[in-house]
């Protein structure tokens, strides 16, 4: 186990000191979804099919994050979407196929790191850069919630098939979702599944299940009668995990019910990524009430940190509380460093429409 210098850490979590602390107890906002009626999609392939349509993405809710703001039309064509996050059964089948070896199992390049911090940057003095990721390690009390560095430890040998470190494997996880994979791993498994990633704007109209200006992906309660109905944090974050839910970390997939259009875990267990680069303003930006991003200049715009190369990523995690990072809702979205990967990431694919598919139905 090694401490990563804190520069580093400013690489792989820059968007998450964007997000003010909300208690979020604000009355959900009915500008959202188109009002439709729809009927129990099928599924075919452990897909299922997403019939296209226009939506409000975003959120006008006072109490939601700047990211988020303001509400916006889109519209998305339809498309097939994995019913689960990607398991560790699926892509142990992707690496015993092709023998890949994902980005947290090859030592980073100080060249590559060099590309997300300020020019002129140094190279620290006896820098080790060993294969690895990071690990939520929760503290045992108490801490303030502004510095990751408190809950996040970098651990040599961490992997997706070692989730915690060399120590560890997937024993009783292999329904669990993949996690410590990065954008070009998750992307990697994809091509080879004959799939893609989503947009933002897909991955949300699919979060939202239907729903017509509801908070969560199940309604306006975030516990309907006492259900939990997603894997997230129950307690004060970062010590205090009460595990109400069943779990103090991932879970497997189909634990908890299903959204409106047969997609589970679209909230909660782990973030997804997403084909997109993460704008902190994109929403303003479409509105027009900020001026168009220079990609010449950066792909993305994180104003906490400036040269962050991050994809879009959705729906929190096992790690989202009311009292930090409250996330869990298809609103929500952060920037997350596109070489890297940690234990509450992983993702999901998505197919375009294809007639064989459909022949089957």
């Amino acid at each position: 186990m090694a401490i990563i210098p804190q520069f580093i850490y400013q690489i792989f979590f820059g968007a998450f000191f964007l997000t003010a602390i909300f208690a979020c107890k604000q009355e959900p906002s009915t500008n959202h979804l188109s009002d439709t009626s729809h009927s129990a999609p099928p599924v075919v392939d452990g897909m299922v099919w997403i019939e296209g349509g226009e939506f409000m993405m975003g959120t006008d809710e006072a109490e939601a994050y700047p990211a988020e703001k303001p509400a916006i039309k889109r519209e998305v064509k339809g498309f097939w979407m994995d019913e689960t996050e990607v398991t560790n059964r699926q892509y142990k089948a992707f690496v015993d196929a092709t023998g890949y070896l994902t980005l947290a199992e090859k030592p980073p390049l100080w060249e590559d790191i060099l590309k997300q911090l300020p020019p002129g940057t140094e190279k620290p003095e006896n820098l080790e850069l060993k294969p690895g990721s990071l690990v939520f390690s929760p503290p045992s009390q108490a801490v303030p919630t502004d510095d990751v560095s408190a809950w996040w430890i970098w651990v040599d040998g961490a992997s997706w098939k070692n989730p915690e470190g060399p120590e560890s494997n997937l024993e009783q996880r292999w329904d669990h979702p993949v996690v410590h994979i990065a954008y070009e791993d998750a992307a990697a498994y994809a091509k080879w599944a004959g799939k893609r990633l989503p947009t933002e704007a897909e991955w949300e109209y699919a979060a939202r299940g239907g729903n017509t200006g509801q908070r969560y992906a199940w309604g306006n309660e975030l516990n309907p009668n006492g259900r939990f109905m997603a894997n997230t944090f129950q307690g004060i974050f970062p010590h205090d995990n009460e595990g109400q839910d069943g779990f103090l970390g991932t879970s497997p997939v189909k634990n908890f019910p299903a959204n409106g259009y047969g997609l589970y875990d679209m909230i909660g267990n782990v973030w997804e990524i997403t084909e997109d680069w993460y704008d902190a303003i994109r929403f303003q930006r479409i509105a027009g009430n900020a001026p168009p991003l220079d990609s010449g200049m950066n792909q993305c715009y994180n104003p906490n940190n400036p040269y962050a190369l991050e994809r879009v990523i959705k729906g929190g995690s096992f790690l989202c509380a009311d009292n930090y990072c409250v996330n869990y809702r298809p609103s929500a979205r952060q920037g997350h460093a596109y070489d890297s990967g940690s234990s509450n990431v992983g993702f999901r694919c998505v197919k375009d429409k294809d007639e064989r598919f459909l022949s089957n139905d």
